[in-house]
This record gives C-alpha cells, sequence and structure tokens, in this order.
C-alpha cells in the first residue's frame, strides 16, 4: 500500500514539474494540437483607428471565432481565396475576414463583413506593422480596446 502511494505521488510531481518546465508545449507534444487560448504575443487592437474592423473582429470572436491567430503568411492567399469564396464584391466595400487571411485559423470558415475599404487597408497594414517582427507559427492574442 505504501509502495503503491509513494509511486502515485512520484508520478504526481515528475507530471507537475514536467508541466512547469514546458507550459502550455507539454499539451502540445502529447496530443500534436495547441491549445486555443495559448499565445505567445497580445496585440491590442485600436478600436478608435479602425472602428469598422475592430467592430468585426469582435462580432466574430463573440460568433465563436478565435481572437488568437496563428501568424501563417504562407497560406494567406490560399486561406483568402476560401474564405470570399461565394462573397460576391460590393461596389465601396472591402470583404473583411475573421480570422485573417494571414492566419492559419483563417479561410474556409472565416466570418466576412463588409467594411469601408480605408478602415479594412489601414487596419490590414497596422497589424502587418506591429506583426513584421514575428516569425510564421507565432500565436497572437487580439485584443480590441
Amino acid at each position: 500500500m505504501k509502495k503503491k502511494l509513494l509511486s502515485f505521488i512520484v508520478l504526481v510531481v515528475l507530471a507537475v514539474s514536467a508541466y512547469w518546465l514546458e507550459g502550455d508545449n507539454l499539451l502540445t507534444k502529447i496530443t500534436g494540437e495547441t491549445p486555443p487560448s495559448s499565445a505567445q504575443v497580445t496585440l491590442q487592437f485600436p478600436s478608435g483607428r479602425y472602428p469598422e474592423t475592430a467592430q468585426h473582429i469582435k462580432e466574430a470572436i463573440q460568433a465563436g471565432k478565435s481572437p488568437v491567430c496563428t501568424i501563417d503568411r504562407e497560406g494567406a492567399e490560399q486561406n483568402r481565396k476560401h474564405s470570399l469564396a461565394g462573397v460576391p464584391t460590393r461596389k465601396g466595400f472591402d470583404r473583411d475576414e475573421w480570422p485573417m487571411a494571414m492566419c492559419s485559423e483563417g479561410g474556409k470558415d472565416a466570418n466576412v463583413k463588409y467594411i469601408a475599404p480605408k478602415d479594412n487597408r489601414g487596419a490590414g497594414s497596422w497589424v502587418s506593422h506591429q506583426l513584421d517582427q514575428y516569425e510564421d507559427g507565432t500565436r497572437v492574442k487580439f485584443v480590441v480596446k
């Protein structure tokens, strides 16, 4: 009985130590999936500068889309093709996607909304500049201020 209890305690200590040392990466190593809440970077999105884009991000997240974007610049063109398929262009509007095309979470099931081109393109440029320094695979949590 004492040997079983001691073995159990040792296993628990090892598991807790492994998690503490590896953090969220332990789950990734065991399951091959990254936890949706794990983000390496938090980006405060300025709703005052890009109100239509900010509102779209909020609505999409409230509708169940992830607030976390895993940067995947190489997949952006393919994601955009999938997310905008079946969403016709409208004169005077851009089709804004959330998650963005540059996110591995983007693509086929993205939320698409018509917004003013100035707001959409300004927001895209702003995000791009904020994330320039980060490599593909970086997980970014978007928080709309």
